[in-house]
C-alpha cells in the first residue's frame, strides 16, 4: 500500500469487538469516528483500510521486554526486537536493564531510549536497574535515569531478585519521588540454587533439582508487606504460581498499591513439557503445574493480576540448542503474545476484546507512567493501533520471525488471531500483516522532544 500524506480511513473495524465503527486517522490522532469519519474535511485523499471483519484495538504496550543492546547485538536488537514488537501489534515496550553494560546509568538508559528513536518501530521506555550492576549491593542512579531524557519510571533488576529487604525496602521508599515503581523479579535465591524446572511430581520423576513455589511467593508476601509499610508502588513481575496470585489478591483487597504480570507461555504451557527434555521449555520463572495454569487465568481474568508481559527473552541458537542443563533460561513471545493471549482467555470465554485492550495495553501504560500509549480509541486521542484479524488462524514458525531468537516455545502450534496493521503515532509500521516503514518524527517534533 503506497503511503500517502498521513491519513487512513479505517473501515467498518469492530471497535475493542463492539460495533463496526470508521476512524479517521489524521496528523497523528484520530480525527473523527462513526459516521463522521467518512465525511472529515481530512477524509479526502485518505488511504482507505477496509478493516469489516477486523477488531480495532489500543497499541499494545509490553512491560517486559528484554532488547539485550547493548552488549548482547548476538541475541537481539532495538532494531529487530521493536520490529518484532511492531508485527506483534505493539506500540510501546519496556526495556529491561539486563544489559552489557546494565542500565543503571543515566547514560545507557538515554543510550537505549535514543536507539528506539532511531528505530521508530515502538516507543521504548527503558527500564532502569535497581542496583549497580544487578550486583543487589547498593542502590542505582534512580534519580538520575528518572530526570533523564529517558524519563525512566520502572526500576528491575529483573533476572535477579532484589533479594535484601533492607535494600528493596529503600529502592521502594526512593521512587516514591518521582511516582516510580519497583519491577521485582520475585524469587529467594537460596530456594533456588541450581533448580532448573519447577519443583513438583515431574521433578521428581526427571531426577532435576526442583524450583519451589514458596521461593516465589515468599519474596511476593515480603514485598507486598514493604510497600505497604512504605507507601509504594510495587509491580510484580512473570507470575507463576497459584499461591502468588492468592498473595497479590491478599494484598489488593487490602489496599496496597501492587500491580503484576503474567507471561503468555505461564497462561498456555505446563511443565509436563520437560520430559521432552528440550531447552526451549527452560524458562525463569519455570513453567508450573496445570493447577497453577487454571489459577493465573482466573487472577488475570478478575483483576488480581493487571496485565500481560511477555518477558520476551531471545538467545542465539547456540545457548539454547545444548543440553538442559547448559541452555539459557528465556522465550521470545513479542510476536506470538496476541494469539496466546486471544486463545487463553479470549476463546475460552474467560475475557473479552476489552478486556484483552485494559491487560495488554491501558493498565501497562498505566504502570509506566506512559500518558498517550493505552488510550481510548476516541476522538482526539494518540492513534496508535491495532487492527486484528480474530478469524485468521497461523502455525507458529520462528524462522520466519523478525526477532533475533528463534527459541520460540509455540513453534508448530497453530493459533488464531493475526495482526493485519499496527499504527504507532498515527503512522502505520505494519500493513497487510508485513512490516511496513518506521515512524519518523518531524524535525520539529524531534527539537522539541530533545
Amino acid at each position: 500500500m503506497a503511503e500517502n500524506n498521513g491519513t487512513y480511513l479505517i473501515r467498518g473495524a469492530s471497535i475493542l469487538g463492539a460495533g463496526a465503527e470508521d476512524l479517521l486517522i489524521s496528523d497523528g490522532v484520530i480525527a473523527a469516528r462513526g459516521a463522521a469519519a467518512g465525511t472529515h474535511k481530512d477524509a479526502d485523499g485518505a488511504t482507505v483500510i477496509e478493516a469489516a471483519g477486523l477488531v480495532a484495538l489500543p497499541g499494545m504496550v509490553d512491560v517486559h521486554t528484554h532488547l539485550r543492546e547493548p552488549g548482547r547485538e548476538d541475541a537481539e536488537t532495538v532494531e529487530t526486537g521493536t520490529r518484532a514488537a511492531a508485527l506483534g501489534g505493539f506500540t510501546a515496550v519496556h526495556a529491561m536493564a539486563n544489559s552489557n553494560p546494565v542500565a543503571d546509568t543515566a547514560g545507557v538508559v538515554e543510550q537505549v531510549h535514543s536507539l528506539g528513536r532511531a528505530a521508530g518501530w515502538v516507543d521504548v521506555r527503558p527500564v532502569g536497574a535497581v542496583t549497580v550492576g544487578l550486583a543487589g549491593e547498593q542502590l542505582a542512579e534512580l534519580g538520575a535515569m528518572a530526570d533523564s531524557r529517558a524519563q525512566v519510571r520502572m526500576f528491575s533488576d529483573d533476572g535477579i531478585c532484589v533479594h535484601d529487604p533492607v535494600l528493596m525496602r529503600r529502592a521502594l521508599e526512593y521512587v516514591k519521588a518521582f511516582d516510580g515503581v519497583v519491577a521485582q523479579h520475585a524469587q529467594e535465591p537460596r530456594l533456588t540454587a541450581g533448580a532448573q524446572m519447577n519443583e513438583g511430581a515431574v521433578s521428581a520423576v526427571l531426577g532435576l533439582t526442583g524450583w519451589p513455589a514458596v521461593a516465589e511467593e515468599s519474596i511476593i508476601a515480603r514485598d507486598v508487606l514493604l510497600a505497604q509499610h512504605v507507601d509504594s508502588r510495587l509491580h510484580v513481575c512473570h507470575v507463576s504460581t497459584a499461591g502468588s496470585v492468592e498473595i497479590i489478591r491478599w494484598a489488593k483487597e487490602r489496599g496496597i498499591n501492587v500491580t503484576a504480570e503474567v507471561t503468555p507461555h505461564h497462561l498456555l504451557l505446563t511443565d509436563d513439557l520437560v520430559r521432552s527434555y528440550n531447552p526451549v521449555y527452560k524458562v525463569n520463572p519455570p513453567l508450573r503445574t496445570d493447577a497453577d495454569v487454571q489459577a493465573l487465568r482466573a487472577g488475570l481474568a478478575d483483576g488480581t493480576i493487571d496485565v500481560v508481559g511477555t518477558d520476551h527473552a531471545p538467545h542465539p541458537s547456540e545457548h539454547k540448542e545444548c543440553e538442559w542443563a547448559q541452555a539459557a533460561m528465556g522465550m521470545t513471545g513479542l510476536e506470538t503474545a496476541l494469539s496466546v493471549v486471544q486463545h487463553t482467555m479470549i476463546e475460552t470465554g474467560l475475557m473479552t476484546w476489552a478486556d484483552f485492550a485494559r491487560v495488554t495495553s491501558t493498565a501497562a501504560a498505566q504502570i509506566g507512567r506512559m500518558t498517550d500509549q493505552g488510550r481510548p480509541l476516541d476522538v482526539g486521542e494518540p492513534a496508535n493501533i491495532v487492527l486484528v484479524d480474530p478469524a485468521a488462524r497461523w502455525t507458529v514458525d520462528p524462522a520466519k520471525m523478525a526477532t533475533m531468537g528463534r527459541n520460540s516455545p509455540f513453534a508448530g502450534l497453530e493459533l488464531p488471531g493475526k495482526v493485519v496493521a499496527t499504527f504507532y503515532k498515527g503512522h502505520p509500521t505494519v500493513l497487510d500483516g508485513k512490516l511496513n516503514t518506521p515512524y519518523r518524527e518531524s524535525a520539529a517534533s524531534a527539537a522539541g522532544a530533545s
